[in-house]
């Protein structure tokens, strides 16, 4: 059933804000349309990156850094503290000061900020905090919007303000700023993270004078007037007594009790201003409707939609949105209903676990209780919903479920809508043949993170929507690293557009990477004679490359099909594989939505406003593009039939445990949405090993070995971020059945003699990085540029590659004791236990991850910190963590971002508990032969065949107690795998370690407790969008520091060293592979805390990511980047601190040059960059000199640490020797948490 809107038919009572004529109409996102207002409002802004609201604070750094100014002419200041519970702080402090302030943040972070909330309502001061409503980490972390954030602040004393729109966001926003001066009640204000957030409209935005007549002086005035000043002194932030603090608390109630009151006052303000009239409840609908929803946020509108479809067809519905949330509007939401209402059902887009109801509903109920007479049948029968959350789609169809559950003899009392429930049963039956048609222009955009087409599509709303014509953009897209799958749902038309729900069928349909047609539904989308564009090398033969399924789609509902090779275009143009600007006005020129003779100068406006800071090079490159685009369009003629037998979505191999293809398969052909409620694991744990089933096939170009040249170094294999090309050495007799062609070649080893050696590329889950060509040191003698390993077209080696790598898997695996855990070559040949990860191609962080599982992955214990780490290392579908033959592999968790250290270190602590009750029970179990007991007790564990030989007696222990009933027995059986030595990592990048996690890492470092922390610095915050952290280096140009850092680096190993008994090394993989894999070794040996500060290249550096690992090279080289251990030791000649890196050739500055984010500086500000340019060298040439130094300094370690020993025992560390081996510790080596597994 599909409904056309008419938004007046069929409703006579409707609050919508409407637009005044002659504003200024603008196109942007719910963050901007937010900030703007809240900068305007600020003196002072307090801020700290957490998606999704993580874009308002760098609007607002910009803005300031710009010299912009708030309403009275001062430009705002914006300061980044180190997490979200200082931001708030910070932001306590200044309007306690009697200054105007603000942040923003989102979901934990907004937890965070509870204690000074608290404080700051107690107070009575006025603040705004600006939340993009987004869901709370729980069984998982997700990134996407609901009110489970907001929900949890609803008790603090704060004003709370909800938004359904980018008009909304913005208008709102200007509510909030103005009734917190009004009332000194602090303000909350939130949007829907993403829906909102990230959605691009065309909206009416409020002038200066609109802003300042919200604002009366008097009310700044006494503001200022109640700060503190010494000159005016007073105490604030006291201690109470039973005596008077209750009535105290109670003392601020008339400033609540007004507030209501004071915001409708401002809504009216702003509506004479603007045309839009708000009110604290805005009723939609029938004025004699018999059932009602009541909701809050963008799903309001989705409802008002839906209440005018199906008036105009006869029914009597209505949908009560609520803007005002706190203090809550009772006497408006009763007076707001009309008296028809029999039932109501109220929408939460939050769940409390336990609860009677969730908190919407509950104050509704409430609100209602004492006013049964305004309706005229009685009380209305209430009940409650769940919906969207994480960003769940929320239609209309879902709207219309609601309400025909409300028609039912017994509606659901509490139900959800949007998932199927087979558990608890109480999701609703949703008719999705029920859709509203929209005037105008509709388009959905395929593509992949990174490619451009997200921001093309942006920029399409915008360059569309400066036409007069309103425009509406919003982009589906995982929290995963670029390369994921990207879908961009764009709506044009002559009236606002308010429908915050995606397109299920379109006028225009794009395919930007020929491989989704493969991998997901894409055209499934396009109405019946659409326009498609599609992105193919294969030109006028792409019918025959077609999934069968595709061509029948295309057949059955008659689209018109072009197709381009844009991927050609962006290398020739060297765009590398940036193909926004080619396929934008591709879709300019077929859709006919702009003139085209308009389109081409706007399109390259918009990349000159883009681009332009990057360089004159780099524009005229997209110049180039666009200009090339529609010249390579081609038609795609379609024959009478479908051809050829391939199929998309092609099941998951025979093999594949069955949860994986029931849920894994499931949510990797895009069908998630559609699995029940009994199909996922009740407390979040899922299983590893499934990153191998998701065969993306991104790459353009693959690796392809010439085994005549190669000199088995296995530096390919060992800086490859996806451990997509693997090396295996393997007897003579195990090739007998290769494929025809697969390429190996004799292994000189005198260990082990008759075997070969293998490189063998994944063709399907390489990326195309290049990295493995890059470092390969193996070069022709007679011929230019090629080497043992060269990229060349993934297409014309698919198949042989996909059946050389089917017969690499099956070839075994090398037996770990025989080659060295001390080399590059050694550990190059260990089977990887992290694989295919959707880390950004060429990522810099991944290949340590990666051999650090080699090394010690079948005993590791991974307390991972938010970031990126934890994104491409636990972001479903499928996680890159893997197992061994014994079924062996790294154990993995996520907690948050602050706790990661204090969570790893609970990690150890659990280990050691659970080895000491082991040992414990052990010797208490009797009937256990005695020599056994003795070796269990007595292991020494130090190196892999000590391992090896202790898992060896716990097999034969549990076969011992197999038949054993006494409860001792059977307790010591559920332990015993604990008497193997465990390895703990605490992982992480520099914005937890560095930032807001550093007190608890400075913690952990200082408790002596046997724990490794590997630090994954990239010098930015990689995973929200590139902004500073402390880990930012002087000069360099990123989010929150837009002039350019002006402060050196946080040195993280010298703060560590400072502690003495700390282990610390500073590493860079690609540059130097031996010392990385000794440092790892040595931490992993060494018997107390670890720090390893590992250099990660990433693409916020602005690099071309294919030289990661030899640009690191370049980093060490300059000394930009010293690499270094400190190795403890009660030695009384050490010498802990050893460098591993030469003293500087060349300048800083050739380092710095070849990245972006310097190279940016210098363009927009040479006088600045060459002012901190040279205080870079300064820091550079300073850090050597002091590190060459301490090189030479004897530090001896105390013979007693605490943590490390009992006290009455002295210590025996094991002591790293110069060549990477360890000395095991004397005595009783197997007692716990005093000897940790290594190589």
């Amino acid at each position: 059933m599909t409904t056309s809107v008419d938004p007046d038919h069929g409703t006579t009572t409707s609050a919508r804000p409407t637009a005044s004529a002659g504003q200024h109409r603008e196109t942007m996102d719910g963050n901007e349309a937010a900030a703007r207002v809240a900068h305007a409002f600020s003196e002072v802004i307090a801020v700290y990156p957490i998606t999704p609201s993580s874009a308002m604070a760098e609007s607002c750094d910009a803005w300031s850094a710009a010299g912009r100014t708030n309403l009275w002419g001062g430009v705002p200041q914006v300061v980044e503290m180190q997490s979200e519970a200082g931001a708030a702080g910070a932001l306590h402090g200044a309007v306690t000061k009697g200054v105007l302030g603000t942040t923003f943040t989102a979901s934990q972070g907004l937890l965070l900020m509870i204690p000074n909330m608290y404080k700051i309502a107690g107070e009575l001061t006025p603040a705004v905090i600006h939340v993009a409503a987004r869901a709370v980490a729980t069984h998982a972390l997700s990134i996407f919007g609901d009110h489970s954030d907001v929900m949890a602040v609803r008790q603090t004393g704060w004003g709370m303000l909800a938004s359904a729109s980018v008009q909304e966001a913005h208008d709102l926003a200007a509510v909030a700023h103005a009734a917190t001066l009004r009332t000194r009640v602090p303000f909350v204000h939130f949007f829907d993270g993403f829906r909102t957030s990230h959605e691009v409209n065309t909206i009416e935005t409020l002038t200066r004078d609109d802003l300042t007549a919200l604002v009366r002086e008097d009310d700044v005035s006494a503001h200022r007037e109640r700060g503190l000043t010494p000159d005016a002194p007073m105490l604030r932030g006291t201690a109470q007594n039973p005596d008077v603090f209750f009535q105290a608390r109670e003392a601020a109630n008339p400033f609540y009790d007004v507030t209501p009151s004071v915001v409708q006052e401002v809504m009216d303000e702003l509506a004479e201003r603007s045309g839009r009239q708000y009110h604290l409840v805005d009723y939609h609908g029938a004025p004699d409707a018999d059932r009602v929803i009541v909701i809050m946020g963008s799903g309001g509108d989705t409802a008002r939609e839906t209440v005018d479809a199906l008036n105009a067809a006869g029914q009597k519905l209505g949908v009560l949105q609520v803007r005002l949330f706190r203090p809550f509007p009772t006497e408006q939401l009763a007076a707001a209903l009309p008296t028809s209402v029999r039932h109501i059902a109220v929408l939460d887009r939050t769940k409390e676990p336990g609860s009677a109801g969730e908190p919407l509903l509950a104050d509704v109920i409430t609100a209602l209780a004492d006013e049964a007479d305004h309706f005229d049948a009685g009380m209305p029968k209430f009940t409650g919903g769940r919906y969207g959350l994480s960003s769940k789609e929320f239609t209309p169809a879902m709207v219309k479920a609601v309400f025909d559950d409300l028609a039912t003899p017994a509606p659901h009392r509490r139900f959800t809508v949007g998932i199927n429930d087979d558990v608890s049963h109480l999701s609703l039956p949703v008719d999705d043949s029920f859709t509203i048609d929209h005037p105008g222009l509709t388009a959905v955009f395929y593509g992949l993170g990174s490619d451009g087409t997200v921001g093309a599509s942006k920029n399409s709303v915008k360059i569309i929507a400066a036409d007069g014509r309103y425009g509406q953009g919003y982009f589906v897209y995982d929290s995963r690293k670029s390369g994921a799958t990207t879908v961009s749902h764009l709506r044009f038309g002559d009236k606002p557009i308010d429908a915050p729900y995606l397109i299920d069928a379109a006028d225009f349909v794009a395919v930007h990477q020929f491989e989704l047609l493969e991998k997901m539904p894409t055209l499934d989308l396009a109405k019946p004679g659409a326009k498609v564009l599609i992105n193919s090398p294969f030109g006028a033969d792409s019918w025959a490359h077609l999934p069968v399924e595709i061509q029948q789609i295309i057949l059955d509902r008659k689209l018109d099909v072009w197709v381009i090779d844009a991927t050609a275009i962006a290398i020739k143009t060297k765009l590398g594989h940036r193909i926004n600007t080619i396929m934008q006005p591709c879709y300019f020129y077929l859709s006919g939505v702009v003139d085209q003779a308009e389109a081409i100068p706007r399109i390259k406006e918009s990349i000159d406003k883009t681009y332009g800071r990057r360089g004159r090079v780099i524009v005229e490159r997209n110049f180039a593009a666009v200009d090339a685009a529609i010249e390579a369009l081609s038609h795609l003629e379609v024959p009478a039939g479908v051809v050829g037998d391939q199929h998309r979505m092609a099941p998951l191999p025979d093999a594949a445990p069955d949860f994986v293809k029931r849920v894994t398969g499931a949510m990797l052909r895009g069908e998630g949405d559609a699995l029940p409620v009994s199909a996922l694991p009740v407390d979040g744990t899922w299983p590893i090993a499934t990153s191998k089933y998701e065969k993306r096939g991104i790459a353009t170009d693959i690796p392809i070995w010439d085994e005549s040249l190669c000199i088995d170094c296995g530096k390919c294999a060992i800086t490859c971020p996806h451990a997509a090309i693997r090396i295996k050495v393997a007897p003579e007799a195990e090739f007998a059945d290769a494929p025809e062609g697969f390429k190996s070649k004799n292994y000189r080893d005198r260990k082990l003699a008759g075997h070969r050696l293998v490189v063998q590329v994944a063709p399907d889950d390489c990326t195309g990085c290049g990295i493995c060509v890059d470092v390969c040191p193996a070069k022709s003698k007679t011929e230019v540029k090629h080497k043992s390993l060269n990229m060349e077209p993934r297409r014309e080696h698919l198949e042989t590659e996909r059946a050389n790598f089917d017969f690499f898997l099956g070839l075994p695996e090398i037996d770990r004791s025989k080659v060295r855990h001390d080399q590059v070559k050694g550990v190059a040949q260990l089977q990887p236990l992290f694989e295919f990860s959707l880390a950004c191609s060429g990522c810099g962080e991944t290949p340590y991850i990666r051999t650090l599982t080699q090394l010690f992955g079948d005993r590791m214990l991974i307390a991972n910190a938010t970031g990126c780490s934890s994104i491409y290392g636990g972001n479903l579908p499928t996680a890159p963590y893997a197992i061994n033959a014994a079924g062996r592999g790294p154990a993995w968790s996520n907690s948050l971002f602050e706790d990661n250290a204090e969570f790893g270190l609970g990690m150890r602590l659990g280990w050691e508990q659970q080895n000491a009750e082991a040992r414990r029970l052990l010797e208490h179990v009797g009937g256990l032969d005695a020599d056994l007991v003795g070796e269990l007790l007595g292991a020494d564990q130090h190196d892999e065949p000590g391992i090896d030989a202790q898992r060896e007696r716990v097999t034969r222990l549990k076969e011992a107690l197999a038949d054993r009933s006494d409860a001792t027995a059977q307790r010591l059986a559920t332990l015993a795998d604990e008497l193997v030595e465990k390895s703990v990592w605490i992982i992480g990048g520099d914005g937890w370690a560095y930032d807001i996690g550093s007190g608890g890492l400075d913690h952990v470092l200082g408790s002596g407790h046997n724990v490794n922390v590997l630090v994954l610095d990239t010098e930015v915050y990689s995973n929200t969008g590139g902004q500073a952290s402390k880990a930012t280096p002087r000069a360099a140009a990123a989010k929150f520091a837009p002039h350019g850092k002006a402060s050196a680096k946080k040195d993280l190993g010298m703060i560590a060293q400072a502690y003495g008994d700390v282990y610390v090394a500073q590493v860079a993989i690609g540059a130097n592979q031996q010392q990385t894999v000794r440092a790892l070794s040595e931490a992993q040996a060494w018997d107390g805390p670890s720090l390893i500060i590992a250099y990660s290249t990433c693409i916020a550096h602005g690099i071309d990511m294919e030289t990661s690992m030899t640009h690191q090279g370049d980093a060490v080289r300059t000394g930009y980047w010293p690499l270094y251990r400190f190795r403890p030791s009660e030695d009384a000649d050490a010498v802990p601190l050893h460098m591993d890196s030469r003293a500087p050739m060349g300048k800083v500055a050739d380092f710095m040059g070849s990245e972006a984010r310097f190279a940016m500086l210098q363009r927009a500000y040479p006088d600045r960059a060459r002012e901190l340019g040279d205080l870079a060298q300064a820091d550079a040439d300073e850090r050597w000199r002091y590190y060459s130094q301490l090189a030479g300094v004897t530090r001896v370690l105390p013979a007693e640490r605490e943590g490390a020993a009992d006290d009455d025992q002295p210590v025996t560390s094991p002591t790293p020797e110069p060549g990477g081996t360890v000395t095991p510790p004397s005595g009783d080596s197997g007692a716990a948490g005093t000897t940790k597994a290594g190589e």
